[in-house]
Formats: C-alpha cells, structure tokens, sequence
C-alpha cells in the first residue's frame, strides 16, 4: 500500500511539472523573464471560424483567475504565441491593432498611439511569419515591452506599463478577441 501511495504521488508531481500543450504546441510550465521566475497562467488556442491561427501563453510571477488581478499583477509577464497557420505582418498587425482598439477608447488609443505604431512597424518589417513561428512578448519592468520573434529581439523596448496592458487587454479586455481564449489563458479552460 505505501509503494503505490509513492507511485501516486510520483505521478501527480510529474503532472504537475509537464508542459501545457495546445493544439501540439508545448508551452513550460515555468519560465523566467528578467530577473524574474514566472509560471504558465493559462493557455489556449485562439480560432477564427474553425482555423486555428494560434497557440498561446501567459505567464505571471503566480497564478491569477482574474483579469483584473492580472493586469494589476506587479513584475514581469510574458505572452507566448505559436503561430498554426501562415500569415502576412500585416494580417497579425491588424489583428492587434484591431483587439486593442476594441478594449480602449479612443482618448486611451491617443495616448498609445506612437508606441503602437513602433511596435506595428517593427512586426510589420517582419513580413510574414510562417505556422511555427513563435512570438514572445515580454514585460520587464526595467525597460518595458519587448518582442522577440523565433528567439531574436526586434525592435526596442516600448516604454510604459500601460502600453503592455493594453496589448493584454486584447485577449483579456472586456471585449476580448475570443471569450473561451480569455478563460483558457485565466486557467480556466474546460
């Protein structure tokens, strides 16, 4: 009986320590971003009709249900994207600009306006991102947003919390680009 209590508890921890998986795409556990450790919030697929365009992530210094709590959470955070599907800069640019401004007022967009242009024009020179690419896009509160694509970082950091929450916004707003996107990346996926 204590051998297979062990082996029980052997199992739940290994489960505990595997990597989320969506759709194919492995997602750690854990990560660290700067300075800072960070766990997988949630995960999820984000689908538009019935393609699936993207496998996400989102990683916090500890677990949130809530998206206010995470847009409040202090210290880094990282989204994690895989792309599923080929697509133009343009068409991912698009996409963005579009969540965002559903999630902002115009007043809000004004005040984002010129680092959003510096991030659209650094993904926009990009241009194209193959199925497989990956996106990464951190906030290190030393020097604000940064992008990394396929392990590369493109562009400079764009200063300003504000700026890194209204790209959350996109997938966790009260318009959200995709309403079981948002609960999957807040760890609650059926």
């Amino acid at each position: 009986m204590k051998h297979l209590l062990l082996a029980a508890v052997a199992a739940l921890s290994f489960n505990l320590a595997a990597a989320v998986e969506v759709a194919g795409v492995k997602f750690d556990d854990k990560t660290r971003v700067g300075n800072g450790d960070l766990v997988a919030n949630g995960a999820g697929l984000r689908k538009k009709l019935v393609i699936k365009v993207y496998a996400m992530a989102l990683y916090l210094p500890e677990k949130r249900g809530d998206a206010e709590a995470v847009l409040a959470a202090k210290g880094a955070k990282r989204i994690s994207i895989s792309l599923l599907r080929d697509l133009t800069a343009k068409q991912f640019v698009e996409a963005l600009e579009e969540g965002m401004a559903n999630n902002h007022t115009e007043a809000e967009m004004a005040g984002l306006k010129d680092r959003l242009k510096q991030f659209s024009d650094t993904l926009l020179a990009i241009v194209e991102a193959k199925s497989g690419t990956t996106v990464v896009i951190d906030w290190l509160p030393e020097t604000g947003t940064r992008l990394t694509v396929n392990g590369q970082v493109k562009g400079k950091d764009i200063a300003g919390e504000d700026f890194y929450k209204a790209l959350l916004k996109i997938w966790l707003g009260n318009k959200p680009v995709q309403d079981d996107l948002k609960q999957a990346l807040l760890g609650k996926a059926s």
